[in-house]
């Protein structure tokens, strides 16, 4: 990867780890689905003016938008507003590479491998101990929501694969004309028209500098530079840089916002990227040892 192509990569990763920081702030000041419609209505308009419509069919449009958007958005901001930390919804959210082998098994027929196995029984092990130390610093509501959103991510990754080669920004530009209606229909649903209105009268600087970054930081910059190093190098090669941004989030959450995480929860995060780590190349060193042996032989 060339120094120019390295740093823009290091630049999603940063966006992507604030992203969590910003999602805690913007909830200060707006209630969880409001900001989500709005942050993808930003998303989408006017960038469908400028982008190329993917040629997908309609269905499996609405379906990576129902998921990937709608689903994992709505459970992860709801997780933050119901007390999950910036930090460690970073390193939760992660565990939908997990969900993604499970489910790419299950609908794609994909085979699970012993060490994505190993490297999900890992895992689990530190979701458990991170879930065990709920209390003031993180409810257990918000972390089984986290997970859910996790599961929503991990649904339209595998809406992706079965797309098979297409323009990830297209597709993210595009699916973002999905999620406002459903987003406001939940709005009104659980928040309710007089909340809806008297955000929207005090809507702040702070505010709209929060959907700002959401929509054209975290979405647009950060697909947009991803799906460029995507178009250039094996996606094995870009795939594991997403491991830094927990690292990030977990890091950015307590310079700026002074979350800390408890004795368990730390163990816990050493293990879920432990698991994460052993996902990406336990095969690869796997099949590195035994070729080794065999000549060895």
């Amino acid at each position: 990867m060339s120094p120019k192509d390295l740093l823009l990569a290091l630049l999603v990763i940063v966006v992507w780890g604030l992203n969590f920081v910003v999602i805690k702030v913007g909830l200060e000041g707006m209630p969880p689905m409001l900001m989500g419609a709005l942050r993808f209505m930003l998303a989408a308009f006017p960038a469908i003016l400028l982008v190329r419509r993917p040629q997908v069919p309609l269905r499996w449009l609405l379906a990576y938008g129902m998921t990937i958007s709608v689903g994992q958005f709505a459970f992860l901001f709801y997780a933050m507003h119901v007390g999950m930390p910036a930090g460690l919804a970073s390193l939760v959210l992660q565990s939908q590479a997990f969900f993604t082998l499970f489910f790419a098994a299950l609908f794609l027929g994909e085979r699970l491998r012993g060490s994505n196995l190993f490297g999900l029984l890992v895992a689990a092990c530190g979701l458990a101990l991170i879930g065990l130390q709920s209390g003031q610093a993180m409810t257990l509501a918000g972390f089984v929501l986290t997970i859910a959103a996790a599961s929503m991510w991990a649904l339209g990754n595998v809406v992706t694969r079965k797309l098979g080669k297409v323009n990830l920004l297209g597709l993210v530009v595009w699916g973002s004309l999905i999620p406002p209606l459903p987003f406001l229909a939940l709005s009104l649903w659980l928040e309710g028209p007089a909340l809806i209105g008297a955000s929207l009268r005090g809507i702040g600087l702070q505010s709209l500098a929060v959907l700002a970054y959401l929509a054209f930081g975290a979405t647009l910059l950060g697909y947009g530079l991803w799906s460029r190093l995507l178009s250039r190098y094996p996606a094995s090669q870009v795939a594991p840089f997403s491991l830094l941004v927990p690292v990030v989030g977990i890091s950015s959450s307590a310079l700026l916002l002074g979350e800390r995480l408890g004795s368990l929860q730390v163990v816990g995060a050493i293990l879920v990227m432990a698991g994460l780590l052993l996902n990406v190349w336990g095969g690869r060193l796997l099949d590195s040892w035994r070729q080794r042996t065999v000549r060895a032989l």
